[in-house]
């Protein structure tokens, strides 16, 4: 008789096992005490519910009872959501690039009873396949290594320990010498980056490819401070060539998370909350830089998207949106050229041609709709005018899209995670910023007031990782705060309201007596009385979402100008000073922090906007180009920060502008503030 103990827990994933024949416990004091009682080892397997390969591994092993029977008898067998417990899967990743060099999901790691890896790897096939040992074969081999080598197990997993507590730091061992404000610097970061770019299909390096926002920002920002056109130029066709492909859904608005092939057609069909909110803060600083129309429609569509199928009724927004649907994946989302004919009629020529639909397919005997040239080529071959072309394929997509919403749709992950709903907040303050849409930024007040609502304690500044359903659980990580910190500023900023920077400032706080580690001078990814894991991470790589510690190189930056904390500001530039080896070398793991460093070396525009009637000039301010900025404003009733003591107060709004400790004469116009500016 087997129990699994899964039924309880509220992530979807965990849930989606939650009637395997496998024993499954969720991480927690049960099954760790079980395996110390039954001096068995752990099996540890992490995923989320979006992972097409988690659903292949749980549809061949964790469904099939004489699999499942070798695990209950073996192991003691824990499920992770990676998404619920990201501290968790930090440390065993970890463990198991160390082994194996290499990672994913699903990740399963065995560990000793106390918690220790000792053997790990990724998917694991039920027959042999590309020289992969079976799932049966290694839990057999597991165990009987355990049984009949217990101690060079254990010895094995403690030098595994050490290593993992040596390389924790190895990234900010020294501060390399060098020093960390030099323009020069942020030459090499950009020759880095373009070094690597794929000058024909955009992104960098060959498939898999993934949208690295954050180098694309680094390249974006470079051109704004330099006139480097390589550095723009290349950030405008990877943007170009992810939004004309298949990675967007040329329907419904959104990206999937990355594409199979170096062309953006094919992708993994998942579509995660993080990826599209940071794609569309890098489209909203292209359009502000650039003005081209098409990058204010992809935010409009990809906000409509997010609104449309990830956010609940109190503006909360969930997590994801899965691959597979009726068990094959992309399903939801490809079409034969049949049933496109059969929907569009006479239209369907025309359509088919532009969005590259073949008889036999465009992708394993189905179409992805991707755009295969720009809209204005395709017109003109065509001799068609852009705008009537336009409306003629809008009317398609409506119409297709309406015949798409009767399938069978793919399952949504409807945790709502901290911080990834501040990277949403975050994205649509920079949408509002750039294209002065008022939906947006109503949109991140109410998201805000749900995240105050939902995943704060009320007692105390403390804040939980994830909810669902009215329940919320788990402290929230280092990244939670950060980004929400964030997430305060940058709503500061486009609504006026000086209460958002207060509250930013308490978090940081918070931050600072919870996570710090006095010894680094870094920040730990777990808060200090968090005792459920085997060692206190510290974070420094920006991967899929920013680091914790790089997003609060950027808040302590901005708050310590905010709230004159010239320790703050230190503590900012230490912390990038010590990574400056790191982020010189390998700028595409270290996005953010170049961020950080481009910040510090061309020092912050300190903008204040005063007066009764702020509302309009302040819409107009948002969209300079001035991405290096602190940017407040008042009528004058809340005068008690830094940056606003002292500004006179008159009929008309005045614009105050400070740099490098000094303050310059008030602007009367936006464009007086341009001047000063020099932009």
């Amino acid at each position: 008789m087997h129990t699994n103990r899964l039924i309880n827990e509220s992530s979807p994933y965990l849930l989606q096992h939650a009637h395997n024949p496998v024993d499954w416990y969720p991480w927690g004091e049960a099954a760790l005490s079980k395996a110390v009682l039954e001096d068995k080892p752990l099996l540890v397997s992490i995923g989320y519910s979006a992972c097409h390969w988690c659903h292949v591994m749980e549809r061949e092993s964790f469904e099939d009872p004489a699999v499942a029977g070798i695990m209950n008898d073996r192991f003691v067998n824990i499920k992770i959501d990676r998404e619920e417990r990201p501290d968790i899967d930090h440390i065993y990743m970890d463990a198991v690039q160390a082994m194996t060099g290499s990672g994913g999901w699903p990740l399963n790691v065995f560990l000793t009873p106390t918690g220790k890896p000792f053997f790990g790897g990724t998917y694991f096939p039920p027959v042999r396949a590309h020289q992969r040992s079976t799932w049966r074969e290694v839990l057999l081999a597991v165990s009987e290594a355990y049984q009949q080598r217990k101690a060079q197990v254990e010895d094995q997993a403690e030098s595994l320990m050490e290593h993992l507590r040596s390389t924790n730091l190895l990234a900010i061992a020294g501060d390399g010498g060098v020093d960390a404000a030099e323009v020069a610097h942020l030459d090499v970061i950009a020759g880095n980056l373009l070094a690597t770019a794929d000058t024909s299909w955009g992104g960098f390096g060959a498939a898999p490819k993934f949208p690295n926002t954050f180098s694309l920002m680094v390249l974006l920002r470079h051109y704004h401070y330099t006139g480097q056109d390589a550095a723009l130029n290349h950030v405008l066709l990877s943007l170009d060539k992810m939004i004309a492909g298949g990675i967007y859904d040329q329907l419904g608005g959104g990206f999937a998370r990355y594409s199979t092939d170096n062309e953006w057609l094919a992708p993994h069909f998942e579509k995660m909350l993080y990826d599209n909110a940071l794609l569309i803060v890098l489209m909203a600083e292209a359009y502000l830089l650039t003005n081209k129309e098409i990058y204010a429609r992809k935010i409009r569509e990809t906000v409509g998207f997010l609104t449309r199928e990830l956010m609940d009724e109190e503006g909360g927004f969930y997590s994801a949106v899965d691959a597979d649907s009726e068990g094959v994946e992309g399903k939801f989302y490809t079409w034969s050229k049949t049933a496109i004919q059969e929907i569009l009629g006479e239209h369907a020529g025309l359509f088919c041609e532009f969005y590259g639909v073949k008889d036999e397919g465009n992708w394993e005997g189905t179409n992805i709709l991707w755009v295969t040239q720009p809209m204005g080529l395709f017109a003109k071959e065509k001799d068609l005018v852009p705008e009537d072309l336009s409306r003629k394929l809008d009317d398609c997509c409506r119409k297709l899209l309406s015949a798409r919403d009767t399938r069978t749709r793919p399952a949504t992950d409807d945790k709502i995670l901290l911080g990834w709903n501040a990277l949403v907040n975050v994205a649509l303050t920079k949408a509002y910023a750039a294209t002065g849409e008022e939906e947006y930024k109503l949109l991140a007040v109410k998201n805000m007031a749900f995240l105050e609502k939902t995943l704060r304690e009320p007692s105390e500044n403390k804040w939980f990782h994830t909810t669902k359903e009215g329940t919320s659980r788990f402290p929230a990580f280092l990244d939670d705060y950060a980004t929400l910190i964030l997430a305060y500023i940058l709503l500061q900023e486009i609504t006026g309201c000086q209460e958002y920077l207060v509250k930013a400032r308490r978090v940081c706080e918070e931050v600072f007596s919870r996570f710090e580690d006095a010894s680094s001078g870094f920040f730990f990814y777990t808060p200090v009385e968090q005792t459920d894991v085997i060692m206190r991470k510290i974070e420094v790589y920006d991967a899929a979402v920013p680091s914790g510690n790089s997003t609060m190189a950027i808040n302590l930056h901005y708050l310590g100008i905010v709230f004159d904390r010239p320790g703050w500001i230190e503590k900012s530039r230490l912390m990038t000073h010590q990574l400056l080896p790191m982020i010189l070398k390998y700028p595409g793991s270290f996005g953010l922090w170049a961020v950080n460093l481009q910040n510090l070396v061309m020092g912050m525009n300190e903008i204040a906007v005063v007066g009764k009637d702020y509302g309009e000039v302040l819409t107009e301010v948002l969209k300079l180009k001035v991405p290096n900025r602190v940017l407040q404003s008042t009528t004058g009733e809340s005068m008690d920060l830094p940056l606003l003591q002292g500004k006179k107060v008159g009929p008309n709004v005045l614009m105050y502008l400070c740099k490098n400790y000094q303050c310059l004469q008030p602007a009367a116009t936006v464009p007086e503030l341009e001047r000063l500016l020099q932009i």
